[in-house]
């Protein structure tokens, strides 16, 4: 899948320091994130439903 002209955006929950940023774009089918940090490093895609899922997870582990 080509993502060079998709719509990054911050992550809402991405501390304010500019250390530990996650950015966001909306596909068609799902969501794709990636580190700030790494632009051109890799991006996970994955459905709404599952990031919605990890998210959740990760703020009950914390």
């Amino acid at each position: 899948m080509e993502l060079t002209d998709i719509s990054w955006r911050k992550a809402s929950g991405s501390g304010e320091n500019g250390g530990d940023c996650v950015e966001l774009a909306d596909l068609p089918e799902g969501v794709a994130v990636r580190d700030s940090k790494d632009p051109d490093g890799p991006t996970l895609i994955t459905t709404r439903a599952h990031l919605r899922i990890a998210i959740n997870t990760a703020r009950n582990q914390s």
